[in-house]
């Protein structure tokens, strides 16, 4: 059902701001949760309305709706009729919020161990992704992560991610190593020449940084490759202090 009525002109008890503070937001459907983002409907819907229709139109062609949050795009919220910049602004901003503090908890920071705790903590994020992603793990001296940065989106079968990037966020964070990772929305974790060519790269910029990479995962859906293993000539090539 698409509400045309004003949020105001709904009981109290269905209005989505009142239902926050009175029950909690995990008792809130995506819906009401967006529509407090939006505030304000669009023509005759109000923005409970908005937000249905907002959810309809990214889960077209069986698309997961959440999923299609989750890779949030200004432009293609905006594309929908009634969003503006102003509306996605306040959406995007949120969503990036809600991904901050979530990797953010300081008392409870996972500590890398092997390819698969990075892979654990990078797949929700990139495994599904329908672009490339290219992410950094910056982690301390006992491995904890300090955060964990989206360094570029590319196209869906390209991304570009340069040393000078990623190593920014090491030094700004102080950060005493680092885990990199993108994804291949193609579904294939295989490693291509140039994400060969890339790590090595990467390597080299981490030796004259002193800021070792552990490791370079390459995520598709629930799977990865981990270069460390299956390439670990590269890191024999350029020796990173651990």
């Amino acid at each position: 059902m698409i509400y045309h009525l004003r949020i105001c002109d709904l009981p109290s008890d269905e209005r989505p701001r009142e239902r926050l503070l009175e029950a909690g937001s995990q008792y809130l459907s995506m819906a009401e949760l967006l529509a407090i983002l939006l505030n304000t409907g669009s023509g005759k819907l109000s923005a409970l309305g908005l937000a249905q229709l907002i959810l309809r139109e990214l889960s077209e062609g069986g698309a997961d709706a959440v999923g299609q949050l989750r890779d949030f795009s200004p432009q293609r919220l905006m594309a929908i009729s009634g969003v503006g910049p102003a509306k996605a602004a306040t959406v995007g901003a949120a969503l990036e919020l809600g991904r901050r503090v979530y990797i953010s908890r300081p008392h409870d920071r996972p500590i890398i161990e092997n390819p698969e705790t990075a892979h654990a903590l990078l797949q929700a994020e990139l495994g599904y992704a329908l672009q490339e992603k290219f992410a950094v793990l910056l982690l301390d001296v006992k491995n904890r992560v300090l955060a964990n940065h989206i360094i570029s989106m590319g196209t869906v079968d390209e991304t570009l991610a340069h040393p000078r990037d990623i190593f920014r966020e090491a030094i700004r964070r102080n950060a005493a190593r680092v885990v990199v990772a993108h994804n291949h929305p193609s579904g294939d974790c295989t490693p291509s020449p140039e994400d060969l060519s890339l790590t090595r790269q990467i390597l080299q910029a981490g030796t004259l940084l002193r800021i070792p990479v552990l490791d370079h995962l390459v995520i598709a859906g629930s799977n990865f490759t981990s270069l460390h293993r299956k390439a670990t000539y590269l890191w024999q090539e350029v020796p990173q202090d651990a």
